[in-house]
């Protein structure tokens, strides 16, 4: 028996347990390496991956680099309007090709200038005439799994990965009244925080902690006991909670130029998760995003971005400005969160951690730990 089995166990186990006799994880579920790895490679390596929005590489030759986990890619929009995904890992002697984003038709590697269209095959490569074994045509970059839904950006290493239209097929009535699609990026940016990147995705997905932990920014404005998660829409490949937000709210409610929503549907947000690391809050007037990466047990890379709904920004006489006010409030709800969950990584080592129950406002949480279950 593997030394992994005893805690594969006890999360399959805590899985069959309906909501309100489930507690949160075994805290080595947070800090053990061998279940990280098993993660990496079932879950990452597998699974549909969100890179970020569409509209953060709107032009032909725009690219931007991605990592999945160990994996490093470009994504490339091309002359037909398509995004494609390459590794971003020289055919030579695997060095990085770029980093950050930027417009390119070709791309050379730093360390020996092999050169490469941006549809990954070799254009050149200097001195290699010597060399029997060197065959341009068989040294195209590898091209990985690259759909577009609703703007989103997803990648996936898994060689039979269904169609993410086809996973997601259960979410899109959820998401379509709000036109996601048409949301324009305002940032995104990549952070690294010291804590499990399960502690950051569980604590994204409940509204539980909000009035506590956000009370000075979204916490002030929620009607909690107005959370719903509605159970006709099920899948194993994503969850999600509907909140409403109070009128007068700073974000979370629709424009006056919005009227594609109507009633409750104005002052109300969707927040899914897509497992096994993107999660969004989409509100009639705004949208922000996480898409994680572990690194190692005690840390995650963060890809942290918004988008406001075309109206919103249309109508501002001072869009800089207003840009600069949404992300002011954000980032204060993201250093809000910061607290919490590099503390409960922490805890989670302490030799008297342990688990315990769930609210309801949790049921996410244990959706996650179902979906850990199945794919571990």
């Amino acid at each position: 028996m593997s030394a992994l089995a005893p805690l594969l166990d006890k999360i399959y186990a805590l899985a069959d347990k309906d909501l309100s006799d489930a507690t949160s994880l075994p805290p080595e579920a947070y800090h053990s390496d061998a279940l990280l790895q098993r993660e990496i490679n079932a879950l990452f390596y597998q699974d549909w991956i969100c890179a970020g929005r569409a509209d953060e590489i709107p032009h032909p030759y725009d690219y931007m680099s991605f990592d999945i986990c160990d994996q490093p890619l470009i994504l490339i929009r091309g002359e037909d309007g398509g995004i494609r995904a390459l590794s971003n890992l020289c055919r030579h002697r695997m060095m990085r090709l770029v980093t950050g984003s930027g417009n390119a038709k070709s791309f050379t590697c730093p360390y020996h200038a092999w050169c490469y269209h941006h549809d990954g095959h070799l254009i050149s490569a200097p001195h290699m005439d010597q060399t029997a074994c060197f065959e341009k045509k068989d040294l195209s970059l590898p091209e990985v799994k690259c759909e577009i839904y609703e703007g989103w950006i997803y990648v996936s290493l898994g060689a039979d990965t269904p169609p993410v239209s086809e996973r997601l097929a259960a979410l899109t009535p959820l998401i379509a009244p709000y036109q996601m699609a048409a949301y324009q990026t305002i940032f995104q940016e990549t952070h690294l925080w010291d804590c499990n990147w399960k502690s950051l995705t569980e604590n994204f997905m409940e509204s539980y902690h909000l009035p506590v932990a956000h009370q000075q920014t979204v916490g002030a404005d929620i009607v909690l006991d107005e959370t719903s998660f509605a159970r006709d829409v099920t899948s194993p490949h994503f969850t999600y909670q509907y909140f409403t937000k109070a009128e007068g709210a700073f974000v979370g409610t629709a424009h006056p130029d919005n009227t594609h929503l109507t009633g409750q549907a104005r002052q109300r947000s969707v927040m899914p998760t897509i497992f096994p690391s993107h999660m969004y809050v989409l509100a009639p007037d705004h949208l922000w995003y996480l898409s994680l990466q572990p690194r190692g047990t005690g840390q995650v890379e963060i890809k942290y971005g918004a988008a406001l709904a075309p109206e919103v920004l249309a109508a501002s006489p001072d869009p800089e400005r207003l840009i600069a006010d949404v992300k002011s409030f954000l980032d204060k709800v993201q250093e809000e969160d910061r607290f919490v969950v590099e503390s409960i990584s922490q805890g989670a080592r302490a030799p008297l951690a342990q688990q315990g129950p769930l609210s309801w406002l949790e049921a996410e949480a244990h959706d996650f730990t179902r979906y850990l279950a199945r794919r571990l």
